[in-house]
């Protein structure tokens, strides 16, 4: 990552963070009364997050899973390496190679006193390893009081594209990349997908 994402910032909103990259839209014509599992808003935000990933990652190229874990000292289970990933892996064998560190909290104007702390762990393995199709869903849950759910940051680095993929919630994702003409056929193909907020800042990028 530091080769090809030299001084980014991984951390939240990751489309903010990185000067090549597109925000899209997930959750199209939001309403509360669709927060139920498969409700066609539901399946719509699992249909782009699912068609974006596909596009971005084969089942045999070598990725990066990275979870942070925000340590505010009442979280003790959750920072169990294997309890993390392994309700998303297909072989428990592939949970040997995540790597753990522990840096100060990834948003340090809300750490003054120092006591906070951002746990990371990392998973080089094939995407054909992960289940990401139910990890994504989780994702996509957080906020829907929907189980099962995931409320930590996720990030899938795809290290052949030189390309990041983080969906935030059921709302939308952000997609980051070395250059931009790694991803343009993304932005070509899904343009109608594309955030209108930010568009004209994506616009400039890709034009």
């Amino acid at each position: 990552m530091k080769e090809n994402f030299s001084n980014l910032n991984l951390r939240p909103p990751l489309f903010y963070n990185w000067e090549i990259g597109i925000r899209f839209e997930l959750g199209v014509e939001w309403n509360r009364e669709y927060y139920y599992e498969n409700s066609q808003y539901l399946k719509g935000v699992y249909h782009r997050a699912l068609t974006l990933f596909n596009s971005l990652h084969s089942a045999e190229e070598e990725i990066l899973v990275v979870i942070d874990v925000n340590d505010f000292g009442d979280r003790k289970s959750y920072l169990q390496k294997g309890r993390l990933f392994s309700p998303y892996v297909y072989e428990k064998s592939v949970l040997y190679k995540i790597e753990h560190t522990v840096t100060p909290y990834i948003f340090p104007e809300d750490n003054e006193d120092g006591k906070y702390k951002t746990h990371r762990f990392i998973l080089k393995c094939k995407t054909s390893d992960i289940k990401y199709i139910s990890m994504l869903k989780a994702i996509c849950h957080q906020d829907l009081g929907i189980k099962p759910s995931i409320f930590h940051s996720i990030y899938f680095l795809n290290i052949e594209r030189k390309t990041i993929f983080n969906v935030y919630d059921d709302r939308g994702c952000d997609l980051l990349a070395a250059s931009p003409e790694s991803i343009r056929y993304l932005y070509n193909q899904f343009n109608d997908w594309i955030l209108d907020y930010d568009r004209d800042e994506i616009d400039m990028v890709f034009k």
